[in-house]
Order: structure tokens, then C-alpha cells, then sequence
């Protein structure tokens, strides 16, 4: 299995060198300041088409500059 986090820190500078607030990027990425907040602490997982619009709205950052991949083993018992 594979996630794909937001890079916390550099989302946040990424922001602050467009003069955006977290809660700005989520109304212009079309989802709910809950939704971007569980995104920026991790517990939730941005989707394909989030990480789309994210690197749209952030121009002159690559998605290795904002997301990081994690792999993770699936354990055949919690299938």
C-alpha cells in the first residue's frame, strides 16, 4: 500500500511566500478548512485529484517538494 503525506513544514512556507492561510488554500482547492487541517496534521491522506489542485495552486513546487511517499506493508490477517 501506498500514502501520500503532505511535507507539513514546506506546505506552510509554501504558503506564507504566496500570502495564503491554510484556511485560504482550502476554500481555493474547493474543500472544507476540516478536510485541509486533518490533511496538514496527517490523519487523513490527500486524494490524487487534492494533491492535483494543491500543486496547481502552489506554482514553482514540484510534488517532491510538498508530498512525501510513504510504503507500507499490507498484513494479510486484516484483509
Amino acid at each position: 500500500m501506498i500514502k501520500v503525506k503532505l511535507k507539513k513544514e514546506v506546505i506552510k512556507l509554501a504558503l506564507a511566500r504566496k500570502n495564503l492561510t491554510q484556511n485560504e488554500l482550502a476554500r481555493r482547492l474547493g474543500i472544507s478548512s476540516g478536510y485541509m487541517s486533518q490533511i496538514m496534521t496527517g490523519y487523513r491522506h490527500p486524494s490524487a485529484a487534492v494533491r492535483r489542485l494543491i500543486l496547481r495552486h502552489l506554482r514553482g513546487c514540484s510534488f517532491d517538494d510538498l508530498f512525501e511517499v510513504e510504503y507500507c506493508e499490507i498484513n494479510e490477517r486484516t484483509i
